[in-house]
């Protein structure tokens, strides 16, 4: 099977309103899906309120509290206060990744309109914010202190490029990872099934299974560290819009 068919978008219920397309999709349906797990574990987790946590209290805990020390660590005291909208967007990208490892389910990372979505929408909080607490000194941000006034003009156009390419580094570097790790996954798989139907080259058919199930582990690590990067990214962000003076 081409291993580009599971990222494909079908319609589950076809909706059309005013012309536009608005139908339900499984797009749709594994964001409900995603919504449903995170908002599931931070309930069960926090219901019990047990002096002695149970597996999933003890997850939810230590979930919060690594992501609460995150957003205080990089933004400070200061940065707590955007701590409900990174923790969100962290149980999002987290699950989302973690439910597409399940085989006959869909990545919503692996496509690039949500997670440019998702920068485009920490950049426009980044720059509303910024405008917001600190005015015209908020532009201060692509201005380096200390430099030479002739390499200033040069200097301002290079931060701001480097401002206007964070949405982008941002959504591609999520979305290109879950995209190549499940093309593995599912090109590696194929290999097994065709050596194990080939006779007698199935002999050889464990050699690719163990690499699938390495590749499997390489992509839940992957799944994590993507979740958090993506976060930690937008606190890095967010200081910015803090704290906007170079």
């Amino acid at each position: 099977m081409d291993p580009i068919h599971q990222f494909q978008i079908a319609p589950i219920y076809p909706l059309h309103v005013l012309g536009i397309d608005a139908s339900f999709t499984n797009a749709a349906l594994f964001m409900v899906i995603v919504v449903l797990a995170a908002s599931a574990l931070m309930i069960l987790g926090t219901f019990p309120k047990a002096l002695v946590p149970g597996r999933i209290q003890s997850a939810a805990e230590m979930t919060y509290e690594f992501m609460a020390n995150t957003v205080h660590l990089t933004g400070g005291h200061d940065g707590m206060k955007f701590f409900p909208f990174v923790f969100t967007l962290f149980l999002f990208v987290l699950f989302s990744n973690l439910i597409g490892l399940i085989p006959y389910t869909f990545t919503v990372t692996s496509q690039i309109f949500v997670t440019f979505s998702l920068a485009i929408l920490v950049i426009g909080l980044v720059i509303c914010y910024g405008l917001y607490r600190h005015g015209l000194h908020f532009l201060n941000l692509f201005v380096p202190s200390g430099v030479h006034p002739a390499l200033l003009p040069f200097l301002v156009m290079i931060e701001v490029i480097s401002f206007l390419s964070r949405p982008i580094s941002l959504s591609v570097r999520l979305f290109a990872n879950m995209l190549a790790g499940h093309i593995t996954l599912k090109v590696m798989g194929g290999f097994v099934a065709s050596l194990l139907g080939a006779g007698i080259y199935s002999v050889i058919a464990p050699l690719p299974l163990a690499m699938t199930v390495a590749l499997t582990a390489f992509e839940l690590l992957v799944a994590l560290l993507q979740a958090y990067v993506f976060a930690i990214l937008t606190c890095v962000y967010l200081n910015d819009a803090i704290h906007p003076g170079h």
